[in-house]
């Protein structure tokens, strides 16, 4: 496997993995499906240093793309720039291979070089795989905000796990 920086090229790929995960109800608050159109500006976002965007691939495979992985800002100030929340959606055909394990500690290991210190996840409550994923690579629970998400009538949980990752 082959995690790289994304390119233009791969966001029908991304978008398609995204939207993916939006009917089961427990990885995104996003009800209804994104459009490659409607994710340029967030893509265009992720085209600096401090905010990247990975694919994971196969080279042998033709570059098929199954997974990806990003830093996305909490705050929009300067003081919490060495703070992300980690975005990270596996390709269903590769969910439960110990993928998205991999990709955190990939996550993990690149975080400093790009000026991140502390590393966030914002994971529903119900996300029970999710949060057994984070908790096993040193995550702890920061915070918990009940019922802030109403998924098609259901009042929903946030759970904020954090984890430093430099002094």
């Amino acid at each position: 496997m082959n995690l790289r920086l994304a390119t233009e090229a791969d966001l029908p790929a991304i978008v398609a993995i995204y939207n993916s995960v939006i009917g089961g109800r427990m990885v995104t608050a996003d009800l209804e499906p994104v459009t490659v159109e409607s994710r340029r500006a967030w893509f265009a976002a992720h085209q600096v240093p401090r905010r990247p965007l990975w694919v994971l691939t196969d080279p042998a495979v033709a570059d098929v793309i199954y997974a990806w992985a990003s830093f996305d800002s909490i705050y929009p100030r300067a003081a919490y720039d060495g703070t992300v929340m980690v975005a990270l959606y596996l390709a269903e055909s590769h969910r439960g291979r110990g993928l998205g394990g991999w990709l955190v500690e990939e996550l993990i290991a690149r975080a400093p070089a790009h000026g991140v210190h502390t590393l966030t996840g914002y994971i529903f409550g119900h996300n029970e795989p999710s949060l057994r994923l984070f908790r096993r690579h040193g995550f702890t629970q920061w915070a918990h905000l009940p019922r802030v998400a109403v998924l098609d009538g259901v009042e929903r949980d946030l759970i904020i796990l954090g984890r430093r990752v430099a002094p």
